[in-house]
């Protein structure tokens, strides 16, 4: 019983994996592993940003404001989460996003899918080429 229940920390487990929690990248046996989610405990500083527009977007997101103040770019439109509890979701479109005061932001996406990791983009002690 004990492999099926993990008890942590978001934000003391969330460095290892770029922030996300629960997804496709976590081994088989963990039960954080999962095919058709993924959760992400997201803290960024002021200015912290995307290296890249997101392009061959297949998943729906929800992106919900904790603290701070974030900003998500999508086609042809700003959204700007400020007061907590504001929320943006969307499904198949591409995005980037930006910090504009220090924040912090739970990501829920789905499918939990590979291939939308920046590429060259690297936790220390974790292979760049991994995909999230």
């Amino acid at each position: 019983m004990e492999d099926q229940i993990y008890v942590g920390n978001a934000t003391v487990d969330a460095p290892a994996d770029r922030g996300w929690l629960l997804g496709h990248f976590k081994p088989a046996a963990d039960v954080r592993h999962s095919d058709d989610v993924e959760v992400k405990w997201g803290i960024y500083a002021p200015g912290d940003r995307r290296a890249q527009w997101v392009t061959g977007e297949r998943r729906t997101a929800v992106i919900i404001l904790i603290s701070g103040r974030f900003r998500v770019e999508l086609p042809g439109r700003s959204v700007l989460l400020a007061r907590q509890g504001d929320y943006v979701m969307f499904r198949g479109i591409g995005h980037s996003w930006h910090a504009e005061l220090e924040s912090v932001v739970i990501s829920v996406r789905w499918p939990s899918v590979p291939g939308y990791a920046v590429p060259g983009y690297a936790v220390p002690g974790q292979d760049a080429g991994e995909s999230r």
